[in-house]
């Protein structure tokens, strides 16, 4: 069964413990939406009712058309005006906070926080006698408190840990808490949300295994540089000149026994979940399996695409899921981001960082002053790059039926074609900014996204809407979490056994580098296996690498198509070697994005409405002026 997230109507004030009575009869008869706060704890489906409805704030998971991927070096957001340039130029700032606080902000994050502590405060005295369902809707709402705090604690650092239900009229102000605080804080409630749910739950619902993987999670994170003040101090000025350091991190401590924790929850993670999707492999598979297998990962058994392998549903340790019969636009990924001469919207499109960082099958580096390289830059890349990118002259779905296109490949060059006369002309592929499909939205950077948008050929992503699960967690993430704490524990074999199987699954060969070499590998790695899944901005920001990657300029391509001597051909144009000298200019892109760091944006600032509202809270380094 897949869980509908429905909203369910309440007392107004039901979040502040109930209703006076009324003498005035008519006002006396309950109205069939709404539900007095105390009869709520009295039937187990109310209760269960009220928790689903904590789930709300997971919202439409990471798609949208500003997804995260475009803070980051993998993607750019293809249109103006959506203020992502705030975060990216570096404007950031305590009254101009972007688009992501819509999203992940801290109203959104507090109110459903204040959700499930009304939860958590009534369970105990619910009276209905169900007692399993009491059990799993306890550990829900423990594990969901402890989503949203890690969702706080990875953009904000240390925020004020809020565990009662606030009434009317009381003082509302108060202070942070430590980063040291609120990381016990989320592990105890996913040990607490662990020790009450099941291994097994209907799709979207939290298991045992979804707590542990956010205990892994938050852990990886708080050993992580960002959050060892003595290292971060080292890389920041402007965190050395902080007068709050344990706000940000840990002052001092065992940083060992930090990874020693962190990896104890990933391999937690790993065996309550089973071991994840082919990851017990001792050889690569062949290029074209390690290209069905990472698009059947993204899938996750959702697609309708036959050629595609439905139990890699067993990656999937907690999702966002949705059904055919609701309208939620996130199902619209295809549409939101897909290549513009399908009449779709190119919103996140993939940047040449991404793609030069996909290695060549053999596991060198990719390189544009290689000349083998430069002249077929498409060929013989890792598998997962076929899965995760459009590229000029990639395979893709039939055109709409305006479209002249019989290959059905992408176009994002310029190409030499012979007109209806046969007079030469210089064609501007279907799918760049001057397409006679559509000349608004194309892509900026030659590339489109491919990964999550379903490649069942039977949809119509202008129009159809599929139904791919977003991965909050995935047993891949925590195999990740387990490698890097082998890594900085100095257990390279058991580090190198792991970074090799999800290798192995892709059709990539084995890494066999130690010490700091390992550390860089496996990033590298993390980086091509999790692309577009929102990890990226916060791996960045925690190894505190952003400065090289988060605010490294735009690289885009340039393709042109140049008739070789002799050839030449007719509309409809379709890529095609033996005809056309091809080539490939990447070039650093300013106009539409002029990408900058600053290092305050290792943290989001408090809103300015904020601050005014709770003198007691403390701001984020670099915000003050």
């Amino acid at each position: 069964m897949k869980l509908k997230y429905k909203n369910i109507l309440f007392l107004s004030l039901l979040v502040a413990g109930g209703l006076s009575s009324c003498d005035t009869d008519f006002l006396d008869v309950t109205p069939p939406t709404e539900i007095p706060a105390e009869d709520v704890w009295k039937e187990g489906p109310l209760a269960e009712g009220f928790v689903t409805g904590v789930y709300a704030g997971l919202q439409q998971g990471g798609f949208s058309e500003q997804m995260l991927a475009s803070l980051t070096d993998e993607a750019v957001f293809t249109h103006t005006g959506r203020n992502i340039n705030t975060i990216n130029e570096g404007s950031l700032s305590p009254s101009n906070l972007g688009w992501v606080d819509a999203t992940y902000g801290w109203s959104q994050m507090y109110s459903y926080i204040r959700a499930a502590n009304i939860a958590i405060a009534n369970m105990p005295g619910a009276t209905f006698a169900d007692v399993a369902l009491k059990d799993r809707l306890m550990g829900e709402a423990y594990f969901l408190r402890a989503y949203y705090y890690q969702q706080l604690l990875r953009y904000y650092g240390a925020v004020p840990l809020i565990k009662k239900v606030f009434l009317l009229n009381e003082d509302y102000s108060v202070p942070r808490n430590t980063f040291d605080e609120c990381v016990k804080s989320i592990v105890s409630d996913c040990d607490s949300a662990a020790l009450l749910l099941p291994a097994t739950m209907a799709k979207g619902r939290a298991t045992k295994a979804t707590a542990l993987a956010l205990k892994s999670r938050i852990l990886i994170y708080a050993a992580s540089d960002l959050h060892d003040i003595p290292t971060a101090k080292a890389k920041s000025a402007m965190i050395s000149g902080y007068s709050n350091p344990e706000f940000l991190g840990y002052l001092s401590g065992d940083r060992m026994a930090r990874w020693k924790a962190a990896q104890a929850a990933a391999k937690a993670t790993i065996d309550a979940s089973g071991g994840g999707y082919k990851l017990n492999l001792t050889a690569p598979v062949s290029a074209a399996e390690g290209t069905n297998n990472h698009i059947s990962v993204a899938m996750s058994g959702a697609s309708g695409d036959k050629r595609l392998d439905n139990s890699a549903v067993s990656e999937m340790i907690f999702g966002r899921y949705f059904t055919p019969s609701m309208n939620e636009g996130a199902r619209q990924t295809g549409l939101n981001n897909g290549p513009n001469g399908y009449h779709n919207w190119a919103g996140n499109t993939p940047i040449g960082n991404l793609v030069d960082d996909y290695e060549m099958m053999d596991g060198t580096k990719f390189s544009w002053t290689n000349p083998s390289h430069k002249v077929i830059p498409y060929q013989n890349r890792d598998p997962r790059f076929y899965a995760t990118v459009m590229y000029d002259g990639a395979d893709w779905k039939p055109r709409p039926s305006d479209a002249k296109d019989p290959a059905n490949q992408i176009q994002t060059g310029a190409y030499d074609l012979l007109d209806d006369k046969g007079a030469l002309i210089n064609r501007k592929g279907l799918d760049t900014r001057q397409s006679s499909i559509e000349d608004w939205n194309g892509s900026r950077t030659g590339y489109y996204m491919r990964k999550f948008i379903d490649p069942n050929p039977a949809l119509y992503d202008n129009t159809d809407r599929q139904n791919i699960p977003w991965p909050f967690f995935r047993v891949t993430e925590a195999v990740f979490n387990y490698i890097e704490a082998s890594i900085e524990l100095g257990e390279d074999a058991e580090a190198l056994l792991w970074l090799n199987r999800i290798r192995f699954r892709a059709g990539m060969p084995a890494v066999k580098a130690s010490g700091a070499a390992l550390r860089t590998a496996y990033r590298q790695e993390r980086r091509i296996e999790m692309a577009y899944e929102e990890q990226r901005y916060h791996d960045a920001r925690r190894w505190m690498i952003a400065a090289e990657t988060l605010g490294s300029p735009l690289m885009y391509i340039n393709v042109l198509g140049k008739f070789k001597p002799g050839k030449s051909m007719k509309e409809p144009y379709h890529f095609d070697p033996t005809v056309y000298d091809y080539t490939y200019t990447p070039v650093e892109e300013k106009s539409h994005e002029n990408r900058k760091w600053v290092d305050k944006m290792y943290f989001r600032p408090f809103s300015r409405d904020e601050i005014n509202r709770n003198a007691k809270l403390v701001q984020n380094p670099g915000y003050d002026k």
